[in-house]
């Protein structure tokens, strides 16, 4: 499965956040988008979305920003997918060929299934805490485009 740039601009932005100096608790988006090397007015976007689901805050005016607040770690990827708009069509083929379901199931549905099940699974168990590694020098360095 592959994610959507919304999800991993989303993702990007906070886990950046997440890494930032607690001496600077706002971070501005100009900041943000430029160190990821991701466009600003798209990321600017995605943010407002996170800021409005409670996953993250911000504050207006030349000291604000974005920053993380007590949701920002405890929210699951799966939410996050559900925030950004990433919700995988059910009953879409994966071979394309057709609407299939349980009923009227294409050559690799049941296998297809479980691993969608197990996708899920993962995403809902695997938390924005989970994946800030401040330990790691060259973090940010990691999430920034190429």
């Amino acid at each position: 499965m592959m994610f959507s740039k919304s999800f991993g601009y989303a993702l990007r932005g906070i886990l950046y956040l997440g890494m930032s100096d607690e001496a600077k608790p706002w971070i501005q988006l100009d900041e943000i988008a430029q160190e990821l090397a991701v466009p600003r007015h798209f990321l600017g976007k995605v943010m407002k979305k996170l800021v409005k689901d409670g996953v993250l805050n911000s504050q207006k005016g030349p000291y604000g920003g974005f920053c993380i607040n007590e949701n920002t770690l405890k929210t699951s990827l799966l939410k996050l997918m559900e925030i950004t708009g990433e919700v995988e069509e059910n009953g879409v083929c994966v071979l394309r060929l057709r609407k299939c379901n349980a009923l009227n199931p294409c050559p690799m549905h049941h296998q297809i299934e479980s691993l969608r099940r197990q996708w899920q699974a993962l995403l809902a168990s695997t938390f924005i805490g989970d994946l800030i590694r401040k330990d790691q020098p060259g973090f940010i360095n990691s999430i920034a485009a190429i």
